[in-house]
Formats: C-alpha cells, sequence, structure tokens
C-alpha cells in the first residue's frame, strides 16, 4: 500500500482459520501494515467507534476494513450500512470478502457503499492465490 505502514487493516472475519489464511497470503503478498481483527460485526463498530472493549482506544487513521458478511451477532451489511453512514466513518474504504456470489448480494453491497467485492473460492489453494492478490492489489492502492 503507498505508504503502507500508515494503514491499519481491520479484518472482519468470524471463522479464525479463514482469518489466518486471509492475513498470511497478505504477509506473502509483502503487506506489512499493522492488522487487527475481530470476529464478529458488533466488536468491529465498537473497534471503529471506540465503544465496548474498545472505548479507550480508538482507531488508526487511515483505516482499510476487509469484511465478511455472514457472522455472528451483526452481519457485514449492517456494519457496512453504520460504516457509510456515520460522517467519522464515510470515507473508510471497505472491501466485502465473503464466500456469497449471488448477484444481488453482490449489488445490494455496491448500493450500501461498499468499495470492492471479492468472492472467497472455497477451494483452498484458490481461496490462498486470491488472497494474494488481493494482497498485490493494496499494495499499489493509495487510501484517503
Amino acid at each position: 500500500m503507498s505508504e503502507a505502514q500508515e494503514v491499519t487493516i481491520l479484518l472482519v472475519e468470524d471463522d479464525p482459520g479463514h482469518a489466518r489464511l486471509i492475513e498470511k497470503n497478505l504477509r506473502r503478498s509483502s503487506i506489512t501494515n499493522d492488522i487487527v481483527k475481530v470476529g464478529d460485526g458488533q466488536q468491529a463498530l465498537d473497534y471503529l467507534f471506540g465503544s465496548g472493549q474498545y472505548e479507550t482506544a480508538g482507531y488508526a487513521i487511515p483505516l482499510l476494513v476487509l469484511l465478511d458478511l455472514n457472522m455472528p451477532v451483526m452481519d457485514g451489511y449492517q456494519v457496512l450500512e453504520r460504516i457509510k453512514a456515520d460522517e467519522r466513518t464515510h470515507c473508510v474504504p471497505v472491501i466485502v470478502l465473503t464466500t456469497t456470489d449471488d448477484a444481488r448480494e453482490v449489488s445490494r453491497c455496491y448500493q450500501l457503499g461498499c468499495n470492492v467485492y471479492v468472492t472467497k473460492p472455497v477451494d483452498y489453494q484458490q481461496f490462498s492465490e486470491a488472497i494474494r492478490k488481493l494482497g498485490l492489489f493494496l499494495s499499489v492502492v493509495t487510501l484517503p
């Protein structure tokens, strides 16, 4: 990422195996940014808005969110909607990273304001390769 050390990645993923695989393959793509991992949508919002266990922490700016859709407590659609509706976070780039490839769901995410939609392949090798390519993409992106 341009000025990579200054951008924190918030990884919102409820599957610990997927979270490890995503981080491992981003690192293989030379992404050295801090990665904060949370396991559900409510934790993501707590992190972003400085509530709950993150009440005193606040979040790093600039920030990029990698967001799964199918999660417990609060799903990714609700998180995306809250991020884009709030003045403090509406410019935060959100990359939806999910197994859902239904065209209606893709459209819904873009209507809610996601910046990029990536479908996670089910096959391990394809999943690893998709994340590696995402890492290459992130290495050339300039964020606000």
